[in-house]
């Protein structure tokens, strides 16, 4: 990586904030990803689709430093640091956040202590649910459970929650540590109509202040999203990316997908 390349990017894309730039990794010989480059901008909300083992997984582990690519470079536009060398909680800290399909939150707490801990594990501090917040630190938290429509829930222990809504408080937390990139897997999965359609809400809502990346199957909730660009991976490349009616048009795209 160079910084005239970097440079290129910002002049040709001025929101360029991420780059995954030519990655490569294998597995057991296996070529999981080859060449891959994708930027995502400021801002914006990308689908990332395709069938199972094109890749989409090990792109984020790649992103969030659970893999080492083989070659290549992640990297924020604005500093240019190589977040491939660093270990996972660094790359958090950086402002990458990730949320699997199930759901990770802690059951035997409130959903306010939920949102409250994750905030001061950001902070990077040993900081116990007595521990006393700042004005700020609060109303930061309530702006969190509102963002997350569990505002009236906020008493209630997270492992009494619906399944939907446990999703939504995992994004809550990763929402107090205030991401610049937020990567979510899957979040649809096993929810109620009702659920798909409040979490469609609750991630447009986001894209704006936050670079949002979802990960899906459902082609009907992807269409629900898709704001502006829609990338399809196959056989760890890029297959096609776009606006979600030239992708679903593109006959490549029907092909090895949306024709299954």
């Amino acid at each position: 990586m160079s910084e005239d390349y970097a440079a290129k990017i910002k002049g040709s894309r001025e929101k360029a904030l991420l780059c995954v730039d030519n990655i490569s990794v294998s597995f057991d010989g296996f070529q999981a990803i080859t060449d891959l480059t994708v930027i995502l901008d400021r801002g914006e909300l990308r689908c990332i689709i395709g069938p199972n083992g094109a890749g989409k997984t090990t792109m984020m582990d790649i992103i969030t430093g659970k893999t080492r690519p083989d070659k290549g470079h992640v990297f924020f536009t604005a500093d240019l640091e190589d977040l491939t060398g660093l270990p996972e909680h660094e790359i958090a800290r950086r402002g990458i956040g990730r949320k699997f399909q199930r759901p990770t939150v802690f059951p035997h707490h409130t959903v306010r202590e939920n949102i409250e801990l994750a905030l001061a594990s950001h902070k990077g501090v040993l900081l116990s649910l007595f521990s006393r917040f700042t004005q700020r630190e609060r109303e930061r938290v309530d702006e969190v459970l509102t963002t997350i429509r569990l505002q009236s829930l906020q008493h209630n222990l997270a492992g009494n929650l619906a399944h939907g809504q446990k999703q939504w408080l995992e994004i809550g937390m990763l929402l107090a540590q205030d991401p610049r990139v937020l990567l979510v897997d899957e979040p649809i999965a096993g929810m109620t109509h009702q659920e798909v359609e409040r979490t469609a809400e609750l991630l447009n809502s986001l894209a704006g202040s936050h670079t949002v990346v979802v990960i899906e199957h459902d082609m009907d909730f992807v269409r629900s999203i898709a704001q502006q660009t829609v990338t399809v991976l196959h056989e760890g490349k890029v297959l096609a990316e776009g606006p979600m009616d030239a992708v679903q048009s593109d006959p490549k795209v029907i092909e090895v997908y949306l024709g299954e």
